[in-house]
């Protein structure tokens, strides 16, 4: 087997730094999290789903803070200085993980939800708002329990560049799961979102001090390299 592999750029191609990843994490601040649901209704369901998920992690000693979508416009339908837009930009840009919790319709996400996806861009000059921090995904049902909503939501959340933890929370029936004060009632339904926040708060405190180690990559770093050097042959010339 050869030593060398002659089509990677050896500029770019770096040996893995063990101990960059097992350094201990440098941050003492509660983790962050931005909890979004996906419904406008009076008594929706994803919301109090999310408003629920959002006192467990404060239990957890996380910082929670949930996104209210009413008045955000469709994409296209408005320009991202848009109030309700450079609020949802603030708290993805303050937030080191999230939370998507969204009803399924007609077998889907709810276009709420999808909007408030789609006003997140990949990048803000050299900021990328999403890339390196966590993301649990849940929804809720009017009927017999279904993952269509989630899987959809894992779908954005890898195209996003979010790590994905493996749990996920799916209720169905919701309208049974919540009292008349709007809590969740004890049940196994309650007991996997626990389980799910607690996840993701483990995952948040792993990564958030590495996810620029983490999400370095060979390709961009050769990419950046190379627009570097047509750089420098310009002013040369």
């Amino acid at each position: 087997m050869p030593d060398r592999l002659p089509q990677l750029d050896e500029a770019s191609f770096q040996p893995i730094d063990h101990a960059k990843l097992l350094q201990p994490a440098r941050s003492s601040h509660p983790p962050r999290i931005l909890l979004l649901y996906g419904s406008l209704r009076q008594r929706s369901f994803s919301r109090l789903l999310t408003e629920e998920a959002a006192r467990i992690l404060t239990r957890l000693g996380a910082e929670a803070r949930t996104f209210n979508p009413r008045g955000l416009p469709l994409v296209d339908d408005a320009e991202p200085d848009h109030p309700k837009v450079r609020e949802l930009m603030d708290v993805v840009t303050w937030c080191e993980g999230m939370v998507w919790c969204s009803p399924e319709r007609h077998g889907a996400m709810t276009g709420v939800m999808k909007t408030q996806i789609d006003w997140i861009p990949l990048s803000i000059g050299a900021v990328r708002p999403t890339q390196g921090k966590t993301l649990a995904v849940m929804q809720v049902s009017g009927g017999s329990q279904s993952f269509n909503a989630v899987n959809q939501l894992r779908v954005l959340g890898r195209w996003m560049r979010l790590i994905t933890i493996p749990n996920q929370s799916s209720v169905p029936k919701a309208f049974a799961e919540f009292d008349d004060s709007d809590r969740m009632k004890p049940s196994p339904y309650y007991d996997r979102a626990v389980d799910v926040m607690e996840e993701l708060v483990k995952f948040t405190l792993l990564t958030r001090d590495r996810a620029d180690y983490l999400v370095d990559r060979y390709s961009e770093r050769k990419e950046s390299a190379e627009e570097l050097s047509k750089r420098v042959n310009q002013r040369a010339l």
